[in-house]
């Protein structure tokens, strides 16, 4: 199993590889419903970053693995009773998109740790199910986060509907892009354009995505 992990995980590289030969696009290994042995494995070849979707999972597995020196990012739906433990164990959160989640993450950052790192989730499309606020909605939100000295928003996230068709999968990305593009005209700090998963990696790199989120590809279906 951990062969097949690795095998597949140097699949995804080299398909980054082609859309990015310089290197600057940062790959994030979605640890989700996988153990702590796969996530050891990889990071034993040079995986550092893992994202966990699940609070109580998550913290069960940094416990595991505290040896390590991992970068720990949540990118699921964030409830408010769990915002406490995220602000606490997280080096990045990458799904936040109502003002009250980005307070209460504020208020629980322990000023004893470097701010947290904040991705703003954009909506793109019109999912129902998928999470994430309107380009008003997220402006505001980020400029409370400017003022909050233990958070520092780094730039924007999205899940785009999947679509088979290359044009609407540009589409979408291209939004996004716009987005970022404006918010980083006045803020050094935002750098990150976190779009692209297994299926459309290619298509999100070459759209300007700076990290891409992979899991299937890398550690294969869910348990």
């Amino acid at each position: 199993m951990d062969d097949q992990i690795t095998h597949r995980y140097a699949q995804v590289k080299q398909r980054l590889a082609v859309v990015d030969p310089g290197g600057q696009v940062m790959l994030l290994a979605v640890s989700k419903k996988h153990n702590t042995k796969a996530i050891r494995s990889l990071y034993h070849v040079g995986q550092h970053r893992f994202a966990e979707n699940y609070v109580q999972e998550a913290t069960a597995k940094m416990a595991k693995l505290d040896d390590l020196d991992i970068e720990w990012h949540f990118i699921g739906h964030i409830q408010s009773n769990k915002t406490q433990v995220i602000a606490q164990h997280f080096d990045w959160v990458q799904s936040v998109s109502r003002m009250k989640i980005l307070c209460q993450l504020a208020k629980y950052r322990s000023v004893e740790k470097d701010p947290l790192k904040i991705l703003l989730q954009l909506k793109i499309g019109n999912e129902d199910s998928k999470s994430g606020a309107s380009v008003s909605e997220l402006i505001a939100i980020y400029k409370t986060a400017r003022t909050l000295p233990s958070v520092q928003v780094r730039g924007l996230m999205c899940i785009p509907p999947p679509s088979s068709q290359e044009a609407i999968q540009m589409h979408h990305f291209k939004e996004a892009k716009t987005l970022f593009d404006k918010l980083q005209i006045s803020d050094p700090n935002i750098d990150t354009l976190s779009m692209g998963m297994s299926g459309d990696l290619e298509i999100a790199v070459q759209c300007g995505s700076t990290m891409v989120r992979i899991g299937t590809d890398i550690f294969g279906a869910r348990i």
